[in-house]
């Protein structure tokens, strides 16, 4: 559907049927619905309202049916609400961050400067922690949700790169006086209060996971550098690196669950820079049907951008990330580091 409003609507897609659900909605409504919606979020359900047109009766009363249809499974409207939208956010996405975002949406508190960040468009962030001490931008780094901060880092001078992923690295604990002084620099950006006490930031799996979604190109001179100044720390980094190749150890219940998140597009794309036996994962877990559609896609598609495969492969390893912190998959091995194309 990506840059073509006359394609399709593809109603399995959850981003699609918020989108029409919102735009049946009066605005103020919609408005006071997205207040409540994290960055990504807003601007995926934005993009797909802007994308949308010729939109059937059929569709909105296919999505409206299945919205009171979970709602009412769901929750009694009104009745210990703010209970069950807590255990709600806790279980998408964490404990730690439906705090924050529990205390914005049930108690009307203000974001801080450092989450208000996240707002932002990636150069934003960039120019404006451009010139501080590096220590302060690795700190605005560990904060960033990881690809956020991948993209960050690429708009970064080159030859700072490897030295503020190291330094994400070896972050471990910082003290609430500093966080706090590090959001009043931020705060004079932005209005609004903070009460951050949250200590831990950083460390090597952060590093790994802000790797994971630079470019190939960017991510291989990154590792290069760190192991020229710190091979070992370069090896725990790589270890915990979850790269397309580590696909293969998912098991076909997790695979399954996977591809319905994928879209067909992303997964061409993604099998065009893949070994066999990554194919071979994929085409196992699909009914005989699809598989034909796949390896008929994968034999009568072009020439690819080797920018291109990578991207879609990030795409499939970001929504491999999301279902493993949901617990709706398991991911097996261990770490990676091996180049694709």
């Amino acid at each position: 559907m990506a840059g073509d409003k006359n394609a399709a609507i593809d109603l399995t897609s959850g981003v699609n049927k918020a989108a029409i659900l919102l735009l049946t909605l009066g605005e103020d409504d919609a408005a006071e619905i997205l207040k409540h919606m994290g960055p990504k979020e807003v601007q995926k359900v934005g993009g797909a309202m802007a994308m949308l047109s010729n939109i059937t009766k059929d569709q909105v009363n296919h999505v409206l049916e299945e919205f009171i249809t979970i709602v009412a499974s769901q929750t009694s409207l009104g009745v210990g609400t703010d209970d069950y939208i807590r255990k709600t956010m806790i279980n998408a996405i964490g404990e730690d961050k439906a705090g924050a975002l529990m205390d914005r949406i049930l108690l009307g508190g203000s974001a801080s400067g450092l989450e208000q960040l996240k707002w932002l468009d990636s150069r934003g962030i960039a120019e404006m922690i451009r010139l501080e001490h590096p220590q302060i931008i690795a700190i605005v780094l560990s904060y960033l949700e990881s690809d956020q901060a991948a993209s960050v880092l690429q708009l970064l001078p080159e030859n700072t790169r490897s030295d503020l992923v190291l330094r994400v690295a070896t972050l471990d604990t910082v003290q609430p006086s500093a966080i706090q002084e590090l959001n009043v620099i931020m705060e004079k950006q932005f209005s609004g209060g903070s009460n951050i006490q949250s200590a831990g930031f950083g460390g090597l799996k952060v590093a790994a996971d802000i790797l994971n979604f630079l470019d190939g190109s960017v991510e291989e001179k990154v590792l290069s550098n760190i192991k020229h100044t710190d091979e070992d720390m370069a090896t725990q980094i790589e270890d915990l690196m979850f790269v397309f190749d580590n696909i293969i150890d998912i098991d076909d219940r997790g695979m399954q669950a996977l591809m319905r998140e994928v879209s067909t597009d992303a997964l061409v794309l993604a099998l065009k820079g893949a070994d066999a036996n990554i194919k071979e994962k994929f085409i196992g877990n699909m009914s005989k049907r699809a598989a034909e559609m796949l390896v008929e896609d994968l034999e009568t598609r072009g020439p690819v951008k080797l920018s291109d495969v990578e991207g879609a492969q990030k795409e499939i390893l970001s929504i491999v990330r999301r279902m493993s912190e949901a617990g709706e998959i398991i991911l097996g091995g261990g770490g990676g580091g091996e180049e694709y194309v």
